[in-house]
């Protein structure tokens, strides 16, 4: 396993943001391979963290061993933070942490299919259960498959791609990564020299859809404003401007930042109670330094906010309809 598998990214940003976390109840909800639920463990916090890959059972028990009663797992996707707190006997914490998307861990294991670069059966799933990335191409209609590649990879060229991958399915289907990663490259005419592999979009496309992390994301941001103790912080750290989009938007609505239009047609802005106040006025980034060391950190994004006193009944939007992908 890679050394990268342990670096937390932007983790002074997230621990500085987060304050004193000393004697305090933190969710870290992404555990992966333990990074941020180890240095605020260190702080004196008590730490449950979530995790849906079982795969992560070593970290945890490194941490169990190394933080004897302040450090539990729970083996839930991260939306269902209500319930596995519930379960332990929580109905509040005082943070949440998030790191959204694939770890370099899940990437540096060829067998679970997330990576291009590396040779394995084409899944991507981080549970063992659901649609893989082998039914979505080997399945799907060429315009569903279009449709995902341009929604969650922001691929330009998507319907040609489809195209590409429905001809060759047709052949004989899709069962390994560097299968699929090559027949990407060709639809897009080879490499000729990108700094960026051909077939990143498409795979981080279908790793999105595969784990439905857009919605997954949405619906832990709802959530946590219900587990949130006031004074408590919420923060976030993406990956790339989907999953940026989408913590920006409710950061800044649940904070009363309301945008007053233009000139020739303003906005009504209407006064209520705000449920956050921003801890970062704007998006943190990795120093250049922070890159340098492990070049996973060029993308990634922190935003924080912290909870107010307003009751949810109060708060400045409404709850939003969650839209899963069938």
């Amino acid at each position: 396993m890679s050394d990268q598998a342990h670096i937390s990214v932007l983790l002074p940003e997230v621990l500085d943001a987060l304050g004193d976390v000393n004697g305090k109840l933190v969710v870290d909800g992404t555990f992966g391979a333990g990074g941020y639920s180890r240095a605020i463990l260190e702080k004196g916090a008590t730490v449950i963290a979530f995790d849906r890959d079982a795969r992560v059972k070593p970290y945890v028990d490194a941490l169990v061993a190394d933080f004897p009663g302040r450090f539990q797992w729970v083996n839930r996707c991260f939306s269902e933070m209500r319930e596995g707190l519930a379960d332990l006997g929580h109905d509040a914490c005082d943070a949440i942490v998030l790191d959204i998307g694939v770890s370099s861990m899940q990437l540096d294991e060829a067998d679970r299919g997330f990576s291009f670069m590396r040779d394995g059966p084409l899944d991507m799933r981080m549970s063992v259960t659901g649609k893989s990335a082998a039914d979505i191409v080997n399945f799907d209609a060429k315009d569903d498959i279009a449709h995902i590649i341009w929604l969650y990879g922001e691929e330009h060229k998507s319907r040609g791609i489809a195209a590409a991958i429905v001809k060759r399915r047709d052949e004989r289907p899709f069962e390994r990564t560097l299968d699929l990663a090559e027949v990407v490259e060709r639809a897009l005419g080879g490499r000729r020299g990108a700094a960026v592999h051909p077939a990143t979009r498409t795979f981080q496309a279908l790793r999105i859809a595969v784990n439905d992390e857009l919605g997954e994301l949405e619906r832990a941001l709802d959530v946590a404003e219900t587990l949130l103790r006031p004074g408590g912080v919420l923060a976030v750290v993406t990956f790339h401007s989907l999953e940026d989009r989408i913590v920006k938007t409710v950061f800044n609505e649940k904070a009363g930042k309301v945008s007053a239009g233009s000139r020739y047609a303003p906005q009504k802005i209407e006064t209520k109670p705000t449920i956050y106040t921003l801890v970062t006025a704007k998006a943190v980034q990795a120093s250049d330094l922070e890159i340098a060391a492990n070049p996973r950190a060029r993308s990634a994004k922190l935003r924080a906010v912290r909870r107010t006193s307003v009751p949810l009944s109060q708060s400045s939007t409404p709850p939003r309809q969650q839209k899963v992908r069938s």
